[in-house]
């Protein structure tokens, strides 16, 4: 099964043109597990984040991956200049299709809830349940649920136009009755969201 890789990178003012591309050297040399994803930074929300989304073939891959970032001591290849670093393991809903690349945005609604105990099962049925209708309204790019972490949390990313387009599709999905998804609330217990654009050389931009 696959998994997802989702680091949240803390980097001081002014050097996000610095380390995009040694970002994308380190995720992209040829020791190097998995495929990137993303490599985006925040626009609304916190600040300074550079959030990097990876996929790997299955969890061995992710170990080592995970394994050459620690041994090695240069996380991303920006170790130097570093402020903190975020990792965390998902694996996507089962009934989603594989994320593809390409233009889809140029502005990423990130997600992430905490969930009840127990909830994961039920938030997956009910996602399940309101996905086309609300994937019609504007495509879904991955929804995911943590496999690490203090407590039981999914996220869900949402590739938008514009910040109008995003109000507007909100707004249409409430509006046809086909968002939030049926039982799906009752499971949730904390929400952030921040909005993140991607930088010149991500794949997902």
């Amino acid at each position: 099964m696959k998994k997802y890789e989702v680091a949240m990178i803390t980097i001081p003012m002014f050097s996000n043109a610095k380390v995009y591309p040694l970002i994308e050297a380190y995720a992209t040399a040829p020791e190097a597990r998995g495929k990137l994803l993303a490599i985006w930074y925040s626009d609304v929300g916190t600040l300074n984040q550079v959030m990097v989304l990876r996929e790997f073939a299955n969890a061995s891959d992710l170990d080592a991956e995970r394994e050459r970032m620690l041994i090695g001591g240069n996380a991303f290849g920006i170790a130097d200049i570093l402020v903190d670093l975020h990792l965390s393991t998902y694996a996507a809903f089962p009934f989603l299709p594989p994320v593809e690349t390409g233009a889809l945005g140029p502005v990423y609604e990130v997600r992430t809830y905490g969930m009840k105990p127990g909830g994961v099962a039920a938030t997956i049925k009910a996602w399940k349940g309101a996905y086309e209708a609300r994937h019609a309204v504007s495509p879904l790019l991955i929804a995911m649920y943590a496999l690490d972490g203090d407590s039981p949390r999914f996220m869900n990313i949402w590739p938008y136009a514009s910040a109008d387009a995003r109000s507007k599709a909100r707004a249409d999905a409430v509006a046809q009755g086909v968002w939030p998804p049926k039982g799906g609330p009752e499971n949730l217990t904390t929400l952030h969201s921040s909005i993140f654009l991607p930088a010149p050389n991500s794949p997902l931009r």
